[in-house]
């Protein structure tokens, strides 16, 4: 065994003896305890109710395994500090919610020295409420330890939920049979989607939706796959949510080619021709994707709720004309998804899943839809993944 695999092992060996030791007393400063698995919260989860009436808490666990060998993550807790257990993954959900920084597959073995995010998802039971701190237990498999001590259990990353209240708007788009795709909290394009801007890794999607819109017999597009003008909500009239202060508007950029992604696109075109709306108590709603000189606002303009600021297209990062929105706290990529409630709206249906979205949007086929009988009236909630809504 080679010096620094020794100095592993020793280290692991003082964390395993140090783990039953007492806590120090009050302002004493903590023995010093070896920790191989570090953890935190970069950004506190914001609780919001979701469409399903339940209070829902999405955020990231970074993990760092700071040893020389690979760890493979068993089991993580999220508990309150008196120890009640919110959640607990086990290893089939963490293998699919660990992601190696700056990937996007995951894996609940981290190897020697590298970072992943632990993406969470607590939803609370029916009629309970946030609490007002977190902390996590994480049991890993550590190759670089010593004989009979290779199961270790770290304990961290305790965080104060953040409370902030969550913005309310209205509806961006008029009519029926929405579909919100990719929308919260377990779908992977965009609350997964964490990108290293300015200096910092941030996730300005974690609450975004896709807004695509279904025709009479249940298809996105009819007619030609690559003209915009075959897809139902191609030139749909987009609304402001709020009243407010146009922050940024991007204008000028041609319609995508529907069927594929457009490739070295730069980062600034990502949303194609595009308005952020400063809509007060530090919440910025991005409409993004809108058709080419359909742009109605311009930048430091005042709106009202319900004015129209443009039309839905196929600009920018896109594969079909669609509606992307969602909030942050700040107007560029370089901000914090938030949570946000749209005041009211029906739910007609569920759809058979992202795999059978993708199969319609792709190949022009009917989208499976669960309806829903009766139709349920949601009031102050975020849409969650695959619904069918309707806007009146």
């Amino acid at each position: 065994m080679g010096r620094a695999a020794r100095t592993i092992t020793i280290a692991l060996a003082a964390l395993a003896a140090g783990a039953a030791a007492a806590a120090p007393a009050a302002g004493q400063e903590a023995p010093p305890r070896a920790t191989p698995l570090l953890m935190e919260v970069p950004d506190p989860p914001v609780p919001f109710r979701g469409s399903d009436g339940r209070i829902h808490l999405v955020y990231e666990l970074r993990l760092t395994n700071f040893t020389s060998g690979p760890v493979t993550v068993r089991r993580v807790q999220v508990r309150t500090p008196a120890g009640r257990v919110l959640q607990t993954l086990g290893p089939k959900a963490i293998s699919g919610r660990l992601q190696p920084a700056g990937r996007r597959d995951a894996d609940a073995t981290m190897a020697a020295s590298t970072e992943s995010n632990l993406f969470v998802h607590v939803t609370l039971r029916t009629g309970a409420r946030a609490p007002r701190t977190l902390t996590h237990r994480v049991t890993g498999r550590f190759a670089m330890a010593p004989p009979g001590r290779s199961v270790l259990v770290e304990t961290g990353a305790r965080v104060r939920v953040d409370r902030r209240p969550v913005v309310r708007v209205g509806p961006p788009l008029r009519g029926t049979n929405y579909v919100s795709a990719d929308s919260c909290c377990d779908a992977v394009r965009h609350t997964r989607a964490a990108l290293p801007v300015n200096g910092r890794v941030w996730i300005a999607q974690r609450y975004a939706v896709d807004w695509e819109q279904l025709d009479a017999q249940g298809r996105i597009y009819a007619g030609p796959k690559e003209d915009p003008n075959s897809y139902t909500i191609y030139g749909e009239k987009v609304y402001a949510v709020a009243g407010g202060r146009v922050a940024t508007v991007v204008e000028g950029l041609p319609d995508q080619v529907p069927g594929a992604f457009p490739e070295n696109l730069p980062l600034a075109e990502a949303d194609g021709n595009s308005v952020i709306l400063d809509v007060g108590g530090g919440n910025f709603v991005l409409f993004a994707h809108l058709q080419p000189g359909s742009v109605r606002v311009t930048e430091g303009q005042r709106v009202r709720r319900g004015d129209v600021i443009g039309l839905v297209g196929n600009s920018g990062n896109s594969i079909a004309p669609h509606l992307h929105v969602h909030v942050t706290n700040r107007p560029s990529l370089a901000a914090n998804g938030l949570p946000y409630a749209i005041d009211r709206y029906t739910l007609t249906g569920r759809t058979a899943g992202t795999k059978a979205f993708d199969r319609a949007e792709s190949d022009g086929v009917v989208l499976p839809v669960r309806p829903f009988s009766p139709p349920r009236l949601v009031r102050n909630g975020l849409p969650l993944d695959q619904l069918v809504v309707d806007f009146s």
